[in-house]
Order: C-alpha cells, then structure tokens, then sequence
C-alpha cells in the first residue's frame, strides 16, 4: 500500500482522507446530486465504490430496503470478480473467508443400475492455469460488505441511503433545462423511518439503474427486455444437513434418471447450495411451479441423488425460479440510430439489462462488470476530464458482453437439463466444462476499437496482453526492495489509467534529471533537448523525459494545478535485466515521481524481470520494448511501440479534455 506521502501514518491506511463531497456529507438526500444510483446490489455497489474514488462527484446511492442485504441470492465469484476486489483492496479477505472450488465432479447413471448414481469424472477447476485467482464460493451480502467498506472509507465517503425506493423519472432536454447540468428529475419515495410513503423529487445528472429485472428505471426510459421465455424450473435450496453422499464439500454436477443437480458447497464449512431440477414448465402453468414447497424439492434431491441421501437440518433459504434468457435492446437512453442523438443521462445495469439462469454462475459476476466499466466513466466526464462522448462506450460494450454470455448460458443450462443418454457422448459436459473454462472464468470479453481502445496495429509487440481484453497479470520484481510481486496487483480502483512501459534490452544508466524540474508543486518539468541524446542507449529516457516535460505527453496536457504528476496516468517501468544490474536511481525521473504535501519521491514503480518467470518471455512481450495502457477497469487499451510518443499522446488526446 502506499501512504506517509503527506505525513504519518499511524490508524488504518486503508480509511483515506474524506475530500470534496466526502468531508461533511449530509446525511439525508439532497435535493441535487450529479450521479444518482437506484439499487446496492452488485453492480450498484460496485459504481458507488468506483465514483467514491472521485470525491467532486456528487454520488448519492438508494435502496428501498430498510437495511444491508443479509441473504443474498448470487453465491458463485469468478476468478475475474476476485481480480476485481484485488484492485478495490479486499480480495485477501475474501479469499480467506471463501469456499474453494478446486475441482467439479460429474455424476450419472451407473451403467449397471441406472437407478443409481456414479462418479464418472473429477477434472480440475482451473487445468490450465487462466488466473492466479481462485474460484470462489461466498454469499452475496458480504461481497456487498466489502465493496460498501471500500465506498466508505474513500475520500467520498459514499454510504447507502436506505429506505428510500425509485418511483419514476423524467429527462429534460440540457439545452433548456433549468438546470443543465442536472436535467434529470427523479421521483423517490421512502419505505421506512419516519417519512415512509413519502414522495419527493431531486435533480440529478445522470441516473445508474441498478434495480434488478424488475427495473424501474428501465422502464422509465421505455427499454424493453425480448427473448427466450421461461420454460424449464429448478428449485434452489440453501441448507444445512447430514448425508452421506462422498462429495458433498465438492462442486458436482448430478446427472440421474429423476433429474438433475448442480450442487455447490457454500463457505463456512457445512452449508450447500442445490440447484434441484423441477422439469419442464407447461405453457398453461401460470407459474404454479412457484407455489413447489421446500419439501417437494428436497424429496426430488434424495431421489436424484439415490443411492445416497440428505438429512435436512436446516433450510437457510430457498426458491423456486424459471429460466428465461432475456436482454434489453440498449443499455442507456439514447437512440444512437439517430444521427447528433443526445449523449446517455440514464444508464441500466445488471440484472435490469439482462438476466439468464444461475447455472454457470454469472449473473453477480458480470453485474459487477458492468458498475465498474460505467463508473469511471462517469467519473471521469462528470468531474471535467472527458467530453460526454465517453458515456456512448458503455452500452456499446456491455450489450455485446451479456449477448455473448446470454448465448453461453443458453448452451449450458440446457446441457444441465439433458440426461446423458441424450447427449452426443457420456462425457461431453464434463468436456465442455473444461474446454470453455475462460468464459465462465470472465477472461474472455474483448472490446473493440474506439475512443477508449486502439487498433491491435501493434499488437505483436506485446501478444500476451491483448487489446480490448483484460490486463493479465504476471510477475516482476520490485527493484528497490527485491520484492517479487504481480504486476497487475499493484494497480488500485482508483479511477487513473495506466502506462506499462517495458523497456528494451539497454541496460538502465543514470539519467540527468529535466531542466527546470521541481519535486512536488505546481512547476511544470521543462523540455530538456539534450536528454535523448545523452542517453542514447535506449528509448525509455527518451520515452520518459517525453512523459514528464512534454506538453502533449498525458502527465502534463491534463494535470490540474496542485495535482502530482501522477494524478491522472500512473507510470511503471518494467526492465529485462535482474533487479541486481541496477540500481532504481538509474530508471528516468518520470518513473519516479515527486507526490503528496512534501514532494517525497516514490520509487515503487520500476521493476526488474524474474530470472527464472520472466514477463517478457510468459506475456509475449518483444525485447525491443513496448509500452501498454491499460484503462481504469483494467482492460489494456493499446499497445505501442517505445518511440510513438505522438501516437501515444494522440490516443490520450482522444479520452481527456485539455486544461484551460
């Protein structure tokens, strides 16, 4: 972690300084807020952890519940979900309190007696090594914790407004508005307290709908969900009881003459979760499966699970649900078939943009992505850093996301519900299981060129961090303390893009420091012409004196006065030689800049290559050297070549707003 930069240290580093909005923030609603989000499920949180990142931003966000989720729903987290809480500080936690899924054992109809069951294979969660993260097991309302602790304790000091539920919204055309910064009014009314049943009405920029398939906030803006209509039911049990069938503590898929489970144990040592097959849902049935009780779904789990069974002790929590594969036609207000269409007030993530059955443990996961890809933006354009031309990027992304999970989904939920005489061998789940393992795992969504994403013109410079998909991580060691660590780990949600400079086969020498440069202020490093030359032996000097002094480099175009240099854009230099071949104080000054209140210079951003896992080699990276962005939500933005400063500043040129 990095903290003492203006003054010790000694409570929790994690509590940073309440700023902006954050210092003082009024406890009830106010009547204007820049970005409003309906609902503290996973893709709300995760926005209100995100924007509490930019304290200048007014974030307010609301839950018709009286209170924090105490059941959740959502169980299953991705190895990219737990990458994620890396960035927002809290994966080691999460990872110790999680259940593990190491392995999935497959179960069907023994051969012999087919009334019976028989495990027919075991393969490994992860065979092939996709991330350094685990799979995880964990209830939903503590990954809620964990992201509202990270909203609290950043400078913008976001908490939930409880107890207050969205009722409608309209959006006034900014142009004529009163208000035309906040053209958004939006109807709310209180649940709970003193004033429930109440309505009132406030302002607000710009409004993320994280409401759920039932969303409010998507109707209002006339968004409508199509596809497959439900036709197949499971019932859901979380529980806690005696059995004895061997892999009850082992994620399973059941395959049985009754029927059919996914089985998953939950954390904590005894609690499971069964996704019971209920078989299909007649047309005519008007939702009657609904009505099944706890006990019919446990009598169907004894007898799929025959020759064992279960002794249910306890049942924490049950349902009944249908699956239906739906997504809605955009995922913001504005009708881009239109040519000059205004730019999106009203967003909608989640579960109120796309919904899909539970099966292959995505709809928390993918949730997520979607606050955390909105988010930044918003915090971005919201606090005079982008043109409002950002925002079109979410729907644009995030559609194409849920159409590819939605079709993914469908394939295998269905191969859940197939008995294994109707499949085209006795192994093809458990095979496709293994051979699609990147989907499920969140490594697989790509994004396309645009204002945010360049073209992969140069894309061999660095094969293993593609454009568009996210930046996988590998390790390095830290040169000023001989610290292996993962590259990408040291990357925080903290709203700044990043610059992953991976220098050429020279050696690092001694570097003259840029003419007119001052530690910490607001004097701006000037143009020293001599410097490329003097250290001809590689492009990084050249590359960094470029990235401290020049007026199109992104460090200077965009700093604020008062803000560090790396306000905006953090630098890492990444060399080929050992961490024992040179010392810090030869990487170029850009790479160690001057921070915080005393201009103390930080030195934690220049790593060597591992002798023995070397990240040029694992990630494909040329020894001529390349540079990669890499956005704040973590998917690479570019890459480029070590000379194409003016490509590079022009990419940025594309994403920032100059200051005046």
């Amino acid at each position: 972690m990095h903290f003492h930069q203006d003054g010790y240290v000694s409570a929790d580093p994690r509590i940073e300084d309440a700023a902006g909005y954050g210092i003082d923030r009024p406890e009830a609603l106010p009547d204007v807020v820049d970005v409003l989000i309906v609902g503290s499920g996973p893709a709300g949180m995760v926005a209100a952890a995100q924007l509490a990142q930019y304290p200048d931003v007014n974030t307010r966000i609301i839950e018709k519940r009286d209170g924090r989720l105490v059941i959740g729903q959502a169980d299953g987290i991705q190895a990219r979900s737990v990458e994620t809480f890396q960035a927002f500080g809290f994966a080691e936690e999460i990872m110790r309190e999680g259940y593990h899924i190491t392995e999935m054992c497959f179960w069907n109809p023994d051969p012999e007696n087919p009334e019976h069951i028989i495990r027919t294979g075991r393969p490994k969660d992860d065979e092939t090594g996709i991330s350094e993260f685990p799979h995880l097991i964990v209830n939903q309302a503590r990954v809620l914790d964990y992201f509202a602790q990270f909203a609290r304790q950043s400078p913008g000091r976001i908490v939930p407004d409880y107890g207050i539920e969205f009722v409608d919204l309209s959006i006034e055309d900014p142009q004529t508005a009163a208000d035309p910064k906040h053209p958004v009014t939006v109807t709310v009314r209180y649940t709970a307290g003193e004033r429930s049943g109440q309505q009132r009405t406030i302002r607000a920029g710009y409004v993320i709908g994280s409401d759920g398939a039932r969303s409010g906030v998507r109707s209002a803006i006339g968004r409508t969900m199509s596809g497959d209509q439900a036709n197949h039911a499971w019932g859901v049990m979380d529980v806690l009881a005696n059995t004895d069938f061997p892999d009850i503590r082992t994620k399973c898929a059941i395959s049985s003459k009754h029927g059919n489970i996914l089985h998953i144990p939950r954390e904590g040592g005894h609690l499971f979760r069964m996704y019971v097959d209920l078989g299909e849902v007649p047309v005519d049935d008007a939702r009657k499966v609904r009505q099944t009780s706890i006990e019919e779904i446990i009598a169907k789990a004894n007898a799929i699970i025959a020759p064992y069974s279960l002794d249910v002790k306890n049942v924490a929590w049950h349902s009944v649900y249908e699956v239906g594969h739906r997504l809605t036609d955009a995922f913001d207000d504005t009708d881009e078939s239109v040519p000059d269409s205004p730019c999106p007030r009203v967003f909608i993530t989640g579960d109120a943009c796309h919904t899909h059955s539970a099966k292959a443990g995505q709809g928390m996961n993918v949730s997520m992505q979607d606050g955390f890809n909105l988010a930044w933006k918003l915090g971005q354009v919201v606090s005079g850093r982008s043109s409002t031309e950002l925002l079109r990027t979410y729907s644009a992304e995030r559609q194409v996301t849920a159409k590819n999970l939605i079709d993914f989904d469908k394939e295998w939920s269905t191969l859940m519900a197939t008995p294994q005489d109707q499949l085209p061998d006795k192994a093809y789940l458990e095979d496709f299981y293994v051979k699609t393992a990147e989907f499920p795992a969140g490594f697989m969504t790509e994004y396309t060129e645009s204002m945010i994403t360049s073209t992969t013109e140069n894309q061999e410079l660095a094969t293993g961090f593609p454009v568009g998909k996210r930046f996988k991580s590998a390790r390095v060691n830290r040169v000023c303390d001989a610290y292996p660590l993962h590259l990408g780990h040291e990357a925080k949600a903290d709203g700044r893009w990043r610059i992953y400079v991976f220098a050429d086969a020279a050696t690092p020498a001694p570097t003259v420091p840029a003419a007119g440069a001052v530690a910490g202020g607001d004097d701006r490093a000037s143009t020293n012409a001599d410097l490329a030359s003097t250290n001809a032996l590689s492009g990084v000097p050249a590359l960094g004196e470029w990235l401290e002094s020049d007026p199109a480099s992104p460090l200077v175009a965009y700093r604020r006065r008062g803000e560090d240099i790396d306000a905006l854009v953090e630098l890492s230099v990444i060399y080929q030689q050992p961490h024992t071949d040179f010392d810090f104080t030869d990487a170029p000054t850009a790479f160690r800049p001057h921070v915080g209140t005393f201009g103390l210079e930080y030195v934690e951003k220049i790593y060597a290559a591992l002798p023995d896992e070397d990240i040029f080699d694992t990630r494909g990276i040329s020894r001529d050297g390349a540079v990669v962005i890499v956005r704040p939500d973590q998917y690479v933005a570019g890459v480029f070549p070590l000379d194409a400063r003016e490509e590079i500043g022009e990419f940025f040129a594309g994403v920032f707003l100059p200051e005046t």
